[in-house]
């Protein structure tokens, strides 16, 4: 996930694990939902990345558990992740700005009104590890008059007592995809990664 460093001495992992993939011969790659896609440029082999977001949509639309629902990114550079989603939905989408501390690890939210008021809203991100950026968001959008609230990812990392931290801060459920098994994976990835082996032939 390191695909950046940070501080000196931080390990570049991202960019070790390639180099080891491309040592040891492999051909081509198919990733899910990378966290930093432009990292993927250093890739000499064929890479494609897919989108498990509009998977993730499906399951809530299907399930009718959400009206009228936002559909929420972390992060001005991840409003792609709430436009795909909205794609499904069909029914709006707009971002929270974060800011994390590189030193602490904290993250702040930015101060923005949301057109959520007596409506549902679904916070999309590509990973949920310790919890706390998502918890936050729940309580930052809950605090606006927001009706329903989800936490949706494609990477439920779950490490500690994150789902408590965000159940405890509103949210109604907490979904993630099969890539990492979980308590929350509730939608699976498979039929995505096979239409992409399939178109190309592997």
């Amino acid at each position: 996930r390191q695909d950046k460093r940070f501080l000196p001495g931080e390990a570049f992992s991202v960019k070790t694990v390639v180099k080891m993939l491309e040592d040891c011969g492999v051909g081509r790659i198919i990733t899910v939902n990378a966290h930093n896609p432009a990292v993927l440029k250093m890739l000499k082999i064929p890479i494609e990345d897919l989108s498990a977001i509009p998977l993730l949509a499906e399951y809530f639309k299907e399930r009718g558990l959400v009206r009228n629902p936002l559909s929420l990114s972390l992060g001005k550079k991840a409003v792609c992740v709430a436009t795909e989603a909205d794609g499904v939905l069909k029914s709006g989408y707009d971002y929270i700005s974060t800011k994390r501390d590189v030193r602490t690890g904290n993250v702040t939210l930015e101060d923005k009104k949301l057109p959520v008021k007596n409506r549902d809203v679904i916070v999309f991100d590509d990973i949920i590890s310790s919890g706390g950026t998502m918890a936050k968001a729940v309580k930052a959008v809950k605090d606006q008059g927001a009706t329903k609230v989800y936490a949706a990812c494609v990477h439920p990392l779950l490490t500690g007592d994150s789902q408590k931290k965000i159940l405890e801060n509103g949210a109604e459920e907490i979904v993630g995809t099969d890539c990492v098994p979980s308590p929350v994976s509730k939608v699976s990835v498979a039929p995505l990664v096979s239409k992409a082996l399939i178109r190309k032939g592997a």
